[in-house]
């Protein structure tokens, strides 16, 4: 294999460089990442830790799920829309999570925004209308686009419906962490196992 870009692992198997020697992200990378998310408690998850990981590494987002998982109720929408004040302060003195306070207060906006969305179909059917009709099929990780028109009309949509912390990149890393697309390289072992895109 003569791509840059992939790691052939001990198991014999070629991962993206990002994946191929820290064992949390390559556990992530082989389970989790493109796996089609269409469940409402998912999809809240993924657009939150999307959000907390704006300017820092997904690494360091992936170390701390355990304990976002706690303190935002298992990201039950109705539990965390019924954050207060209160909680953001209490979660601001937690170590174990990012502690950042827009961060914290848009998670409680959106899940506001979530469960609001019962009324009309849903975040999970309002998310995956926005489908693109084909995937990209990268090579090489510069092939890889960080947003699309798709990504762009899903920012607009949510934001329209009171979501925060929900732009065009943010949203396209959503679309590849949930299987929307699929941003595998072409030589990986992942490549083509969502069951969404051949």
């Amino acid at each position: 294999m003569n791509d840059p870009d992939l790691v052939i692992g001990a198991d014999g198997l070629a991962r993206p460089r990002w994946a191929a020697s820290d064992p949390l992200l390559r556990e992530y990378y082989d389970h989790e990442w493109g796996v089609p998310v269409r469940d409402e408690t998912g999809l809240f998850e993924r657009v939150t830790l999307e959000a907390f990981q704006s300017g820092l590494s997904w690494r360091t987002v992936l170390a701390k799920r355990p304990a976002f998982r706690e303190v935002f109720h298992g990201f039950d929408p109705e539990a965390v829309a019924a954050m207060d004040e209160r909680d953001v302060e209490r979660l601001l003195g937690d170590a174990r999570i990012i502690r950042n306070r827009r961060k914290i207060e848009a998670t409680v906006t959106n899940a506001r925004a979530t469960v609001a969305l019962r009324e009309d179909g849903g975040l999970a059917e309002l998310v995956w209308s926005f489908m693109p009709s084909s995937t990209p099929h990268p090579d090489r990780f510069a092939d890889v686009p960080t947003t699309s028109d798709e990504s762009r009309a899903l920012s607009r949509e949510l934001k329209r419906r009171g979501f925060v912390f929900v732009g065009p990149t943010t949203m396209y890393a959503l679309m590849e962490a949930i299987g929307m697309v699929d941003t595998h390289l072409m030589g990986s072992h992942r490549r083509g196992t969502s069951g969404v895109w051949d």
